[in-house]
């Protein structure tokens, strides 16, 4: 039976699909528990009871949505994709029939989505519906199954199979080597215009003249036998707790900025911009970070990131509030200079959380600033498809309400043997390409180690 769909068709003839969710961990979870031998109690042993390739998740430490099986799939590509997956989303829930008792946040119908970064990318955006949810939250436990109407779900038995550590990986040059691109950095660098004072920034907003770009890098990964993806999401969850760790339509990584969250209509989101490269220690190191990232370039830089997520959020919802002062978010591999911003949608708007991502992308931290000016430069100095790196990644539920995360510190699975990754940086006209360059490095460090290289 096909399962994937154009969202113009899913628009226009929506199926209909019946969605329960009930939680799983009561005293007496009665028939249909889907755990072969108990409640499992840390992310490994979650990890463990899923299949070893179909899943999707979005966690974080221990709390998050995992979907297997596959009841539709819906792709969309070019520069109305954002629109075109709204429709076919919005469709889909004013169709569905819901039985919830959980009611809590991505229970009910939801679904998992990835967006390619550009308009012009030959790769998919995808809406990704599976046949059951698997869901934590607040210490409960909750199943969801979605099944086309008139079809009978059969409930999941979750066997444990041991994680398979990746081996034999080695590394080899993407579509744009390190050396080729210190060498763009050089040449872009040179484009840029100075800003003297990030006060100066918002001056700029309606200004073509370009102040920042930012420029992705990638590299391949094989490995002799198949990935488990499984133990690569074990090892981000165990590294890196604090960030959101995701795997959709074999999109892998474990992102520390929040695009944008929404839950009953209040909107949050997380800005990074500005990287200070952790040599041994972050705790030790963040004197050094704070000195670094409180010069020019990141000051500048971090100003441009806010700028752009101040006017584009403003432009679909109110009250609109980032921190005055950035704060250090130290990572294992790096420290970034980071900002949280909330605001509230309007009282009756319909607008999702893929609504709200779909306004503030790209940000000044994936595209650069002024944002429409660097959009279509990246388009044009980029000799490689970012595909769905640094693109909107996430979940959203039949309620609106969802997150979406930055797609970075990720790869792109192209065969089950075969991941590609990216990194970038955000270029300024006092940009050294050797630093730069190390930048990347230090990005790629996540997704390597996790696949087991260094």
């Amino acid at each position: 039976m096909t399962t994937t769909f154009t969202a113009s068709a899913i628009t226009s003839a929506p199926q209909r699909l019946h969605v329960r969710s009930r939680f799983v961990d009561d005293v007496d979870p009665g028939p249909g528990f889907p755990f072969e031998s108990g409640l499992p109690t840390t992310v490994e042993q979650t990890l463990e009871l899923l299949p070893t390739s179909a899943f999707s998740c979005w966690v974080r430490d221990t709390s998050g949505l995992i979907g297997f099986g596959r009841t539709l799939r819906i792709r969309a590509r070019g520069p109305e994709r954002f629109a075109e997956l709204s429709a076919a989303w919005k469709a889909l829930t004013a169709a569905a029939s819901v039985e919830d008792e959980v009611e809590l946040l991505g229970s009910g119908l939801m679904c998992f989505a990835t967006v390619a970064y550009s308009g012009e990318s030959e790769v998919d955006s995808i809406i990704h519906v599976p046949e059951f949810v698997l869901g934590r939250r607040g210490g409960r436990v909750w199943l969801t199954s979605i099944a086309a109407e008139g079809t009978v779900p059969t409930p999941p038995v979750l066997h444990a199979e041991p994680l398979r550590r990746v081996t034999s990986a080695r590394s080899s040059d993407g579509d744009l080597p390190a050396a080729d691109w210190a060498e763009l950095v050089a040449r872009v660098s040179d484009m840029l215009t100075p800003v003297a004072d990030s006060a100066e920034v918002d001056a700029f907003a309606e200004d073509p003249t370009l102040r920042k770009i930012v420029l992705a890098r990638d590299e391949v990964v094989t490995t002799e036998d198949d990935i488990d993806v499984r133990s690569v999401l074990g090892a981000l969850n165990r590294s890196y707790p604090s960030c959101w760790t995701f795997d959709v339509a074999g999109l892998i990584g474990s992102t520390p900025e929040l695009l944008i969250g929404v839950d009953d209509r209040r909107v949050s989101s997380r800005v990074l911009a500005g990287t200070y490269r952790v040599e041994s220690d972050p705790s030790a190191e963040m004197p050094a970070a704070r000195k670094l990232l409180s010069a020019h370039k990141d000051s500048t830089e971090h100003a441009f990131a806010i700028a752009s997520l101040q006017r584009s959020l403003g432009s679909v919802a109110e009250d609109v509030s980032v921190d005055e002062r950035p704060h250090l978010l130290p990572l294992a591999n790096v420290i970034h200079s980071a900002s949280d911003a909330q605001a509230q949608l309007p009282q009756g708007s319909e607008l999702t959380a893929l609504d709200v991502a779909a306004a503030v992308h790209p940000t000044a931290a994936v595209g650069g600033y002024p944002q429409a000016s660097a959009v279509v430069h990246v388009d044009e100095l980029e000799p490689l498809d970012r595909g769905r790196y640094s693109g909107p990644v996430g979940w959203m539920d039949g309620r609106g309400n969802g997150q979406f995360g930055i797609a970075l510190r990720c790869g792109q699975l192209e065969e089950r043997n075969r991941i590609r990754l990216f990194a970038g940086a955000g270029i300024m006209p006092d940009s050294d390409p050797d630093a730069e360059v190390a930048e990347t490095e230090a990005k790629f460090a996540p997704m390597r180690r996790a696949l087991g290289l260094g």
